[in-house]
C-alpha cells in the first residue's frame, strides 16, 4: 500500500477526551482520519462530541463487550487513557478480538512491561499488532538510540537525556505515577548489564552537557522511563539509562506544580524540550539529538505517524513491537521534520 491508503480510515481512541488524546484526535483530523472517541467517561465524552463533531462511544474498561462496540467496524485503535496499568490489558484484548493494530501512548514503565511479557507470544502467533510507548517516552528514544546505532550490530552502552525547561505534569501523569510507585514499593528498576536491576538506593545526579543551546544541566540519572523498555526490547545494548533534567525531575516531583497552561491556537505550553541521545561502542561514540516543544502535544505526531505507517503496510514486522523495531527509524524521524528539528552524526 502506498502512504495514503489509510486517508479516511476511521480509528478509535479511547481516552480522547484527555489532555493528550484530544491532540491525537486533532492530529487525526488534520491528516484525513476519522477519529472515534472512546473512553469511560460518558459525559466527558458527550462534551468532546459537542466540541468535536466527531463520534462517541463509551466504554468502561471492565466492559468487554462495550469495547467491543468502541473498536467495532474501525481500523485501529490508539489508547491514550491511563493509569496504563488499568487500560492496556483490556484494550488490547479488545483490539485482537476485532483483529486490528493497537497503539499507546503509555510511560509508565511496568504497563510496557506488562504488554511485551504477557502479549509478545500470542501477538506473533496472531500475526497481530501492538505498538507499545508510542510517544515522547518510549517511542521517541527508541527511534533517535536505534538511528544512532546505525550499521552498528551491538553497543556497549546508551544514555538518553531528557532535557527539558520545565515539566508541568497532566492530572493523567500523576495517576500514572502514582500507580508506577505503588507497584514499585521501595524500589527502583534500571538496565544494566543485559538485565534488570531492582535497586534501594536513590538515583544519582551529574552534570549532562546538552547541545548548545542548552549546554550544562544537572541530571538525575538511572530516571528509568519507558525509552529503556523499548530500546532493550530489539537492541543489544549491555546498558541503557536515561537521565532527566534535575529542575524538571523536582517539578514533578512537587505537588505544587501546575497543570501544562495553553500558550497558542493549538493548545501547546511553552515548554521546550531536547532529547541528546549518545550510544557507545567499542570506544566510538554516536549522538542523535531531536528538540521541541511541549512532550504532550508531540506525541500526537509520533503516534499517527506510526498509524498510518501500520495502516499503509510500512512495517518491519508483526507482533508486539517497539518504535524502533517495527518502522525505518532514521525515515520515520525524517518524516516528523515539522515537529521535530533532529541531528546526528550516525
Amino acid at each position: 500500500m502506498n502512504g495514503t491508503a489509510a486517508t479516511h480510515s476511521t480509528v478509535t481512541v479511547y481516552g480522547a477526551y484527555g489532555h493528550t488524546g484530544r491532540f491525537v484526535v486533532a492530529e487525526l483530523a488534520a491528516r484525513g482520519y476519522r477519529p472515534v472517541l472512546a473512553g469511560r467517561d460518558a459525559a466527558r465524552l458527550a462534551a468532546s462530541t459537542e466540541a468535536t463533531g466527531h463520534e462517541a462511544r463509551p466504554a468502561p474498561v471492565d466492559d468487554p463487550a462495550a469495547l467491543d462496540r468502541a473498536l467495532a467496524a474501525t481500523a485501529a485503535v490508539i489508547n491514550c487513557a491511563g493509569p496504563f496499568a488499568a487500560t492496556t490489558g483490556p484494550v488490547i484484548e479488545a483490539a485482537l478480538r476485532a483483529g486490528i493494530p493497537y497503539l499507546d501512548v503509555a510511560a509508565e514503565l511496568e504497563a510496557n512491561l506488562d504488554t511485551f511479557a504477557h502479549y509478545a507470544d500470542r501477538a506473533r502467533r496472531e500475526k497481530a499488532i501492538v505498538v507499545p510507548a508510542m510517544a515522547f517516552f518510549g517511542g521517541l528514544g527508541d527511534l533517535l538510540v536505534t538511528t544512532a546505532m546505525g550499521d552498528w550490530t551491538h553497543a556497549d552502552e546508551a544514555h538518553i537525556a531528557y532535557g527539558l525547561s520545565y515539566w508541568h505534569p497532566t492530572a493523567g501523569t500523576r495517576l500514572s505515577g502514582a500507580v508506577s510507585r505503588e507497584r514499585r514499593g521501595a524500589h527502583r528498576l534500571r538496565y544494566s548489564g543485559g538485565a534488570w536491576q531492582r535497586r534501594t538506593d536513590a538515583p544519582p545526579t551529574a552534570e549532562w552537557l546538552f547541545p548548545a543551546p542548552m549546554g550544562p544541566r544537572q541530571v538525575v540519572t538511572e530516571f528509568t522511563m519507558a525509552d529503556v523498555v523499548t530500546v532493550t526490547d530489539h537492541l543489544p545494548i549491555s546498558d541503557v539509562h536515561t537521565h532527566m533534567a534535575l529542575d524538571a525531575a523536582r517539578d514533578i516531583a512537587s505537588s505544587a506544580t501546575p497543570a501544562p497552561t495553553a500558550t497558542d491556537e493549538l493548545g501547546r505550553s511553552d515548554q521546550t524540550f531536547l532529547v541528546d541521545v549518545i550510544v557507545r561502542a567499542d570506544g566510538v561514540e554516536r549522538r542523535a539529538v531531536a528538540s521541541g516543544r511541549d512532550i504532550y502535544a508531540v506525541t500526537a505526531p509520533l503516534v499517527v505517524e506510526a498509524l498510518d505507517r501500520v495502516l499503509t503496510g510500512r512495517i518491519r514486522t508483526t507482533g508486539v513491537a517497539s518504535a524502533g523495531r517495527i518502522f525505518d527509524a532514521p525515515d520515520f524521524l525524517t518524516a516528523l521534520a515539522p515537529h521535530i528539528e533532529l541531528t546526528t552524526d550516525a
